[in-house]
């Protein structure tokens, strides 16, 4: 099967975002024009570099995290873990501007050390971010999308100490989630190594 603009009726369900996955959760922590703490999960999400070390995220539609990561500068990313799944659940929730996703999911508030924004304390990894763009995508035509990609710069990284084991950051231990298509997630449970030939 193959299709391009019009999807075959035997696929009752686009499967675009089951065939691109898992792709990890960019659980997003943002401050509002007023001070007031947001956190959202956006799983179009992911690192583009390591030195210096930068993640993106993308919002279908100017959503409070993308317009707020660009009037404040920064933001923060908290690692969305089979633990905290009901909680980043709840924070996905539609609510209007000036409603505390953490308080709404029962988040302690981690502090942080260089912005201002907070990262959900209970999360193994957490990272402070200064925004370098906030850029709206076009399609192949050039038609602008109302599609908006955020791109940060990571300043300061956090981890609990439970999850750091013989120097390296245990993955496995914190079971990191990630979304796959339709409702479904997935749980990293197990790791496995292979050499990259030298050349």
């Amino acid at each position: 099967m193959h299709y391009g603009d019009t999807r075959p009726d035997t696929l009752k369900y686009n499967p675009f975002k089951a065939i691109i996955a898992p792709r990890p959760i960019g659980w997003i922590g943002t401050l509002d024009p007023g001070g007031q703490a947001n956190l959202a999960p956006y799983s179009f999400f992911n690192g583009i570099g390591s030195d210096p070390e930068m993640v993106i995220f993308c919002s279908e539609g100017i959503k409070h995290s993308a317009s707020y990561a660009q009037e404040r500068g920064e933001f923060t990313f908290s690692l969305a873990t089979e633990a905290l799944a009901r909680q980043m659940n709840t924070s996905s929730a539609p609510e209007p501007s000036g409603v505390n996703e953490f308080d709404l999911a029962k988040l302690e508030q981690g502090v942080p050390v260089v912005i201002q924004t907070p990262f959900v304390a209970a999360s193994p990894a957490a990272l402070e971010c200064v925004t370098l763009e906030v850029r709206q995508l076009s399609d192949r035509h050039g038609t602008l999308l109302d599609r908006f990609l955020v791109i940060g710069e990571v300043v300061q990284t956090h981890i609990r100490d439970e999850f750091i084991k013989d120097g390296r950051f245990d993955t496995v231990s914190a079971r990191p989630i990630a979304r796959m298509g339709y409702a479904d997630y997935a749980t990293v449970t197990d790791a496995w190594q292979m050499d990259r030939p030298n050349g």
